[in-house]
């Protein structure tokens, strides 16, 4: 008779096919000495099974020290060529032109005299000023915003354009008294110190057409050449022109931020008009490529954003400008992307990430690479506490002076 002993189970082997196992069992708290009896085979079953992890481990092979490799995608294009600043300030104003190409801006109407208007005035818990305002965009067209200005004023303050997204009274939302308050950007930040201006979309609000809210219909009758998205960029252009004449406002640390519509019309904005210093974009659309659906951006009802560009896309061809060569424009000023891995098709945005490398490889050359960052989530289409506070806090330390943002230690 042999007896194998492992801790305080004892196997028997009784005979050629029979093994008996004595061990100790807790049940309740109670210790109980037990016998089982099971077949040869049973038992080299089992502990082969037992064995097979280590088997595997034992298989696997001795992980080598590497080098990082190159990442390499299609966004690749955007950096081509490009190894100094010199080389870039040769390569941007060919992207800029196509831009502009790409909004038919040299469609816009002329820039009006902005007959700036004040139609409502109440203070806000004694923080801040909440005026409703209007003033032209267009020789027959205005314009209205909600102008947030904070009390008890000492100097200059920083400003920023705060962009709505698709919703038909989008600024009263980010003003705070409707719908979502985790949008209400006028609010939170008139509180943190900024002025604040929040225009209505041009179809939305005070100018919603008699087809709906969003529906480009009449815009595209009236100029039927311009683009939604160069009409859109136009007028937020002149909202920072409403900003320079207040006289709270720093007019050089002005900042643009929006989600969803609002979020790539801070990107067109701050690709547009130099005078945004930072800017911040939240769940900003899909781009051009790597899209299974391109088409949404020339649709042939609702909401048309490029209608000129229908015909060549029915056909698979897409402009010749995408959003990494946009957002590109931005340099070096600051920009922070904010997106998550879940909002829309999960291919579509993880592409997001390598497009973002490629853009960062442009703040890099041109000697500003902490100007540019971006944050990737799993909290779909949002713009969470966490969102927020990175937004928030991307301004602060922009757009106000270092002391601040500047930590100190304390007395031990």
């Amino acid at each position: 008779m042999s007896i194998l002993q492992f801790d305080e189970t004892l196997f028997v082997i009784e005979g050629p096919d029979k093994i008996k196992l004595k061990c100790t069992v807790w049940i309740s708290g109670i210790t109980m000495k037990q016998s089982f009896e099971i077949s040869v085979y049973a038992f080299s079953v089992a502990l082969f099974i037992i064995a097979i992890p280590s088997m595997l481990l034992a298989d696997e092979p001795i992980r080598k020290k590497s080098a990082p490799p190159e990442i390499h995608s299609s966004w690749d294009d955007l950096v081509v060529g490009i190894k100094t600043k010199e080389d870039w300030n040769k390569r941007r104003p060919i992207l800029k032109k196509r831009y502009l190409k790409l909004l038919r801006d040299e469609y816009k109407p002329d820039r009006p005299l902005l007959d700036l208007q004040i139609h409502e005035e109440k203070i806000v818990d004694g923080i801040y000023t909440r005026k409703l305002i209007s003033y032209e965009v267009e020789k027959d067209e205005r314009a209205h915003a909600y102008l947030g200005i904070p009390l008890n004023v000492k100097g200059k303050l920083p400003a920023i354009v705060a962009l709505h997204g698709t919703y038909p009274n989008g600024k009263e939302r980010i003003a705070g008294f409707e719908d979502n308050p985790d949008k209400a950007y006028l609010d939170h930040l008139c509180r943190r110190g900024y002025v604040v201006i929040a225009p209505d979309h041009f179809v939305a609000g005070h100018r919603i057409p008699k087809k709906g809210s969003y529906d480009t219909t009449a815009f595209h009758e009236k100029h039927p050449d311009w683009t939604s998205v160069g009409k859109f960029t136009f007028e937020h252009s002149i909202a920072i022109d409403v900003l320079e004449t207040i006289s709270e406002v720093d007019k050089n640390n002005i900042g643009a931020m929006g989600h969803s519509l609002g979020g790539h019309g801070t990107i067109f904005l701050a690709a547009y008009d130099d005078r945004i210093k930072a800017s911040a974009s939240n769940c900003g659309a899909s781009f051009f490529r790597h899209n299974t659906n391109p088409e949404h951006w020339s649709r042939n009802h609702w909401y048309v954003y490029f209608k000129h560009l229908r015909s060549g896309l029915d056909k698979g061809e897409l402009p010749d400008i995408d959003f990494h060569e946009i957002i590109a424009l931005i340099a070096p000023r600051a920009f922070l992307d904010v997106s998550a891995t879940n909002d829309g098709n999960p291919l579509t945005q993880r592409q997001r990430a390598l497009m973002l490398l490629r853009v960062m490889d442009i703040y890099e050359v041109v000697g500003k690479p902490d100007n540019f960052a971006f944050f990737i989530h799993g909290k779909k289409h949002s713009i969470s506490h966490e969102s927020r506070e990175l937004i928030y806090g991307w301004f602060d330390s922009r757009l106000k002076p270092l002391e601040v943002t500047k930590t100190h230690l304390i007395k031990k």
